[in-house]
């Protein structure tokens, strides 16, 4: 017998209003076609002037804690990922428990930009397996229209804001690759690449920044990188490609998921793709998708699934897991 930590629920939080690309059309030379052409987004959410991190992440906890008929008096810990926390401290993570109503156990936020969700996924198994917690709350919750640069058309155009959660619990399992639960993980951070994608300001430089990137570049690492993490996490976890029924990818661009599916020899029909309507959420777009493909009907009890994401740093990972 061996100890998983198995998802027992899943849910998520879009914002209210809704984007177009069209909208872009009125204040940048841009359009619809070349927006959707580069990047496969057709729309993403925006949140409200009042809306935070922690209110569009405590909406896909709720989600998520209905989903697994539970409340957040049964859960043990929260990891929050994001990169856009409300403040500097505390994390966005505890005030999530706050209003979750779970008074005891711990919160952190954990901050591996678009790879952030693969890192808290990957933390969580581990508090789980070492016997610190039986039930975490994993939540990926992002606003990154607070960071964008509204004049810079490569970047602007691409990211959206929401909130996907899922509860992680432990449970006995055989030990065998049949298991439900996570499988595998595989982390993986290169700071020498800062310059690729990185917000210009922050709280020790005096500035806030927006964000930055070398799309060429960023695309050029991602598809290899990913289809390699991907890769390493099956292998750790006994099985191989041919035994994903879904790759449920970071939506960061259909060219990116296309190029690592046919790098991986897997076809788009076993893809969860939701890139189209969010953008790229960064940390929160895995959780979103999971929560949409199992809504769609797509993501059933039992399928393999594997999740890969790269991210600002660079960072990047993949999490094997059977559903």
């Amino acid at each position: 017998m061996a100890g998983r930590s198995v998802v027992v629920g899943v849910g998520h939080y879009l914002p209210e209003r809704v984007v177009p690309n069209a909208e872009f059309e009125k204040t940048l030379d841009t359009s619809d076609e070349w927006i959707r052409t580069r990047s496969g987004i057709e729309r993403r959410h925006f949140a409200a002037e009042d809306e935070t991190t922690s209110d569009l992440a405590t909406r896909a906890a709720e989600a998520a804690l209905a989903d697994a008929g539970l409340t957040g008096e049964d859960i043990d810990a929260i990891v929050l990922a994001t990169s856009t926390a409300d403040l500097t401290f505390p994390s966005a993570a505890t005030m999530v428990q706050a209003r979750l109503g779970m008074t005891k156990g711990f919160a952190f936020d954990v901050q591996a930009v678009c790879a952030g969700f693969v890192f808290a996924l990957s933390n969580a198994n581990a508090l789980i397996l070492s016997g610190q917690a039986k039930r975490v709350l994993v939540i990926g919750a992002e606003t990154f229209s607070r960071i964008m640069d509204w004049t810079d058309r490569s970047t602007c155009v691409l990211f959206g804001d929401g909130a996907g959660a899922l509860v992680l619990e432990l449970q006995e399992g055989e030990g065998t690759p049949q298991d439900r639960g996570i499988l595998a993980t595989d982390l993986n951070s290169d700071g020498r690449y800062k310059d690729l994608l990185y917000v210009d300001g922050g709280v020790s430089t005096h500035t806030t920044g927006h964000l930055r990137m070398q799309g060429n570049q960023v695309f050029r690492h991602a598809v290899e990188k990913l289809a390699k993490t991907a890769e390493i996490a099956l292998d750790r976890a006994g099985l191989g490609a041919d035994d994903v029924d879904w790759i449920v990818p970071h939506q960061a661009n259909i060219r990116i998921i296309q190029g690592t599916a046919k790098k991986m020899g897997l076809p788009m029909d076993r893809v969860v793709v939701t890139v189209q309507d969010h953008g790229n959420t960064s940390a929160a777009s895995i959780p979103l998708a999971l929560s949409v493909g199992k809504e769609r009907g797509q993501i059933k009890p039992g399928d393999l699934i594997v999740t890969e994401a790269i991210g600002g740093g660079l960072a990047w990972g993949a999490v094997a897991l059977r559903w």
